[in-house]
């Protein structure tokens, strides 16, 4: 039906276009970021039922490439990229975990948790590498130069940057700080055989230097900052609609960091909702780790101004950013969505992990953010016990063991871990193990 998109300039004075096949991250006349524009006239040209049964009819079939739930939805993310230049995973279609018990001990009956780090690389931004690794084997089959794909990271970008280019036969780089992301992280470009740089600063720093790398040397820059990401990343609120049989939660909670994902989430139901595929849109919730908090700061003051920070070490240290490239499209996002940005200290993080595991789940510190801020909401009544309410869980629990690890050997410094446990070391012997049993069932 002739669908295309390109690069538009995000600043509402200029509005400059682009093609998606320029290396081009920031606006040429104004220097502002870029964002991916669908032409929405031939998108609405299928009525909403057309386009409810289409995408129901690919969702997680395993015909190429619409088994997966980024492509699967190609029309509404990027119609530029022919099958052959696909690269992907079978990505998206994740678990949306009712979290029952968890949700009574809080105060809601209607808690929800979207595990995005059931993945390949056991994160979200999975979503968003499909797509811009696929732009770049579209991008350099016709002929462009581009002699390698970078990213700086905190490390879940890394890790996907790194499978999928491993998928695609694209050298990749990544930059990561030195000694700020788990070994689990670190391991996982590693083992995809990529270029891994670990340097003596923070993210923040790595983000400087990797923009000058690609800037200078015909290398491709995978961050947030590549507008790209977002398409992909758009199609979790995609996935919550279709699996609340298209209805709209009243809430939903992000972690904030970089603050491409916010912008992102908002997108999706923005876009849904042009469609006329929803008839409301959800409040956005914005969850920072108060060492590292520009938004909330910003947020506080109605938005007049915002500024950096030097970002502190936090257990959330996918989100530990103080100068994050996304602000203003995160911004926009929630004046549209009547948003809310709330942080969490480090003890409550902790605490929320702790306890919504013990309910099972598997939650990353970036995930104990959202769920402190939760809990702050609900106490506040701001969310109340009767709304439907989605928390994003972003990665994998298993990408942080060390965290768990020391939380329940009460050995993360200032911490108490109130819901700690740690196994009972015994003798082969039945009535020690018998003792040992009944003490604690019987309590």
């Amino acid at each position: 039906m002739g669908f295309k998109a390109w690069f538009q300039c995000i600043n509402l004075d200029c509005q400059s276009r682009y093609e998606l096949t320029d290396i081009i991250y920031r606006c040429r006349e104004c220097d502002e970021l870029l964002e991916v524009q669908h032409d929405m006239e031939q998108l609405k040209k299928r009525s909403p039922e057309e386009w409810r049964a289409l995408l129901e009819s690919r969702y997680r079939r395993n015909e190429w490439p619409y088994g997966s739930s980024v492509w699967g939805k190609r029309e509404l993310v990027c119609p530029n990229v022919e099958d052959e230049n696909i690269v992907s995973t079978y990505e998206g279609g994740t678990n949306l975990f009712w979290a029952e018990r968890l949700g009574q001990q809080i105060g809601l009956n209607d808690l929800w948790v979207k595990q995005c780090g059931m993945a390949h690389t056991g994160s979200f931004k999975d979503l968003g590498m499909t797509v811009l690794v696929s732009m770049v084997k579209q991008m350099i089959s016709s002929g462009k130069n581009i002699r390698a794909v970078a990213c700086a990271s905190t490390g879940d970008t890394s890790a996907a940057l790194a499978a999928y280019c491993a998928v695609a036969g694209i050298p990749a780089i990544v930059f990561l700080p030195k000694n700020k992301v788990s070994l689990t992280q670190l391991i996982q470009p590693i083992t995809h055989g990529v270029l891994t740089l670990s340097l003596d600063t923070d993210f923040d720093g790595c983000m400087k230097l990797v923009q000058e790398v690609c800037q200078k040397n015909d290398i491709y820059l995978a961050n947030s900052m590549n507008s790209l990401r977002i398409e992909g990343q758009k199609t979790i609120s995609f996935e919550l609609v279709q699996q609340f049989n298209w209805e709209v939660p009243d809430f939903v909670i992000v972690p904030g960091g970089n603050l491409g994902n916010v912008s992102a989430i908002g997108k999706g139901f923005q876009m849904f909702h042009d469609l006329g595929l929803i008839d409301k849109l959800p409040r956005l919730v914005c969850a920072q780790a108060q060492q590292a908090d520009p938004l909330y700061r910003s947020y506080i003051k109605g938005f007049e101004s915002f500024e950096s920070v030097q970002a502190k070490t936090t257990l959330a240290s996918a989100i530990q950013i103080g100068d994050p490239v996304s602000y203003k499209k995160a911004i926009r996002a929630l004046q549209a969505f009547d948003g809310i940005v709330e942080e969490a200290t480090e003890s409550e993080l902790a605490y929320a992990v702790g306890r919504a595991n013990k309910t099972g789940l598997l939650c990353c510190p970036h995930t104990g953010v959202a769920l402190a801020v939760l809990e702050k909401l609900t106490q506040r009544g701001e969310i109340k016990k009767k709304d439907k309410v989605v928390v994003i869980s972003t990665a994998n629990g298993l990408k942080f063991t060390d965290f768990l690890f020391k939380y329940h050997t009460d050995q993360l410094k200032g911490i108490q871990s109130e819901h700690a446990f740690s196994p009972i070391e015994l003798d082969a012997d039945y009535e020690q193990i018998k003792k040992a049993i009944l003490d604690k069932i019987e309590v």
